[in-house]
């Protein structure tokens, strides 16, 4: 579930509103995450003290990011501009089922994009959108 926003400080209010009230949050230390624990269960670290204390980290989601710079370097070289967004889907569905066989992963794939319409944010992207 990645978003793309401007600036971090609007992460909070996404989780607010995305995440199921029943879910255990972890967070660092920003005061931006602070209102999240008015609405969930919370765990906080300072990851300048730890990286995990009493149960609560955030190594998942620098996990998460740390493979999207893997991705960047190695599969595709640049995400930026108006594909960010999708980028960022693309490696969470990668995240969410790399435990999955590969053979497994070609099915669902393909079963998605046969089941598909057209894209209009992809069509003609080899061309750089020249169709």
């Amino acid at each position: 579930m990645p978003f793309v926003t401007k600036a971090e400080r609007e992460g909070g209010a996404l989780v607010a509103a995305d995440v199921e009230v029943t879910s255990v949050v972890h967070a660092d230390e920003a005061t931006r995450w602070d209102l999240l624990t008015a609405k969930f269960a919370t765990r906080r670290i300072n990851r300048s003290e730890a990286y995990s204390l009493d149960g609560a980290c955030n190594n998942w989601a620098e996990s998460f990011f740390s493979r999207i710079r893997r991705a960047e370097a190695g599969i595709h070289h640049k995400i930026a501009g108006k594909f960010l967004s999708a980028y960022a889907r693309e490696m969470a569905w990668r995240e969410d089922f790399r435990r999955t066989s590969n053979g497994g992963q070609f099915v669902m794939i393909v079963g998605a994009a046969m089941a598909a319409p057209v894209s209009r944010q992809w069509k003609g992207y080899w061309q750089r959108n020249q169709a």
